[in-house]
């Protein structure tokens, strides 16, 4: 892209007022002197109790981009909450995998070669060490051309009901597992104007509460962890959930708690020490559609 393509693109993007630029000032220093910390919850769509975790997280909290699964049975309330709270970023979140055992997900698309004998995606991409033969998309005769139909399809429903999405992301590593999903991955974000890649504009990831179970414990690593930052872009990825009856049905072989460990997630992102923290710390909450803009503000800075 050349640079007036990126001047007409950041001149839009500012009067559109794209991104929620949380706790991001008129007079903060984007270049270098700042952090900056994209906070992205994961999976709205597949439960309903990701759905109420999620606007919870953004809400109260300090999530600032979420990931919606757009095959997933609980999509629509999710496009109603999303809808209702404009100001929170989204990204599609392209899902060719069903890990759950007790609720599974199917392609929009007539996509039999990314299915099981059920007609369900499969369990995982790459096969777990403790999961029998037959469970692993990287294992199966998948088409390539099956693969862009079904991306494009969660893409452009996506899209559809939620007209603000930024950007593209894949639900258990969809998106890099092969060389081919690769280059078709660059395509499709291209194609749909999704293409903010973390790691082209150079974020790092945050390690948070690495490591810690209880939600003291990943409290106290996760302030830790902001007091040690230095001035750059950071992204924290998390699936905030809650401890239902819905949810604590919901696991597989080898990770079975997973309403405790995500309601744990929840709670530390609406959690005040967390924020007074943040907010002492002069630290940035930003969204991935804030990196373009930021971008653009930098391309439009006047040159010495």
């Amino acid at each position: 892209m050349t640079y007036k393509h990126y001047l007409l693109l950041g001149i839009s993007l500012l009067v559109l007022g794209v991104g929620n630029g949380r706790g991001l000032g008129e007079s903060s220093e984007i270049a270098g002197k700042s952090i900056n910390l994209i906070v992205r919850a994961d999976d709205i769509g597949s439960s309903h109790a990701a759905n109420v975790a999620c606007i919870r997280s953004y809400k109260e909290g300090i999530a600032t981009s979420v990931e919606v699964m757009v095959p997933c049975g609980w999509f629509p309330e999710a496009v109603k909450m999303l809808n209702a709270n404009p100001g929170l970023d989204v990204g599609v979140h392209v899902v060719l995998t069903s890990e759950w055992e007790n609720i599974k997900w199917r392609p929009l698309t007539k996509a039999p070669s990314l299915t099981d004998a059920d007609g369900y995606f499969y369990p995982a991409i790459w096969r777990r060490k403790d999961a029998p033969a037959g469970t692993a998309l990287r294992d199966a005769k998948w088409k390539i051309e099956e693969i862009e139909a079904e991306m494009r399809a969660q893409i452009e429903l996506a899209v559809r009901k939620i007209p603000r999405i930024s950007h593209m992301t894949g639900h258990m590593g969809s998106g890099n597992w092969d060389p081919k999903v690769k280059t078709l991955w660059a395509k499709l974000a291209k194609e749909y104007k999704l293409d903010i890649s973390t790691s082209e504009y150079g974020v790092r990831r945050f390690r948070g509460y690495r490591g810690a179970k209880t939600i003291q414990e990943r409290t106290d690593k996760f302030i830790k962890a902001l007091e040690d930052l230095k001035p750059g872009d950071y992204l924290f990825v998390e699936h905030p959930g809650l401890d239902t009856a819905e949810m604590r049905a919901i696991g597989h072989k080898g990770y079975r708690q997973v309403a405790e460990d995500r309601n744990a997630v929840t709670e530390l992102f609406v959690n005040d020490k967390v924020k007074k923290k943040i907010k002492e710390l002069n630290i940035n909450l930003i969204s991935y559609a804030d990196l373009k803009k930021n971008r653009m503000k930098m391309l439009l800075q006047p040159r010495n």
